[in-house]
């Protein structure tokens, strides 16, 4: 089993920034990466950004340009830099992480924490 822990939502206005920090514990010998998504109310779970281990990182066309995903492979820790935060923004943001995979829905999530942005 591997656990997620996330710290870093809160309330912020429109064009602020937050950062979003993820740590994973537990089994995570065979862990290649990790990713945010997001759930709106109302909405499906939507991938947000994600980071390969020593080879990448892929983000969702409305991420690119704002949001930035790092991530230290050997800590089992990624963060997600947004920046030029919009109120469709507001979501709860979780971070993902798969066994023998860069990331997967299938895997395991964190608790999420809660982005609100004002406008």
């Amino acid at each position: 089993q591997v656990q997620l822990a996330e710290s870093g939502g809160g309330l912020v206005q429109a064009g602020g920034s937050l950062r979003l920090s993820c740590a994973a514990s537990g089994r995570t010998f065979n862990l290649y990466g990790m990713a945010w998504y997001r759930q709106a109310p109302g909405k499906e779970r939507e991938f947000v950004a994600g980071i390969k281990w020593s080879v990448g990182t892929a983000y969702a066309d409305f991420a690119k340009g704002r949001f930035t995903i790092s991530g230290d492979g050997a800590k089992r820790t990624a963060a997600l830099q947004m920046n030029s935060l919009k109120p469709e923004d507001t979501a709860m943001y979780y971070c993902n992480c798969a066994s023998g995979a860069f990331w997967g829905t299938g895997g395991y999530w964190g608790q999420g924490t809660q982005v609100t942005v004002s406008s």
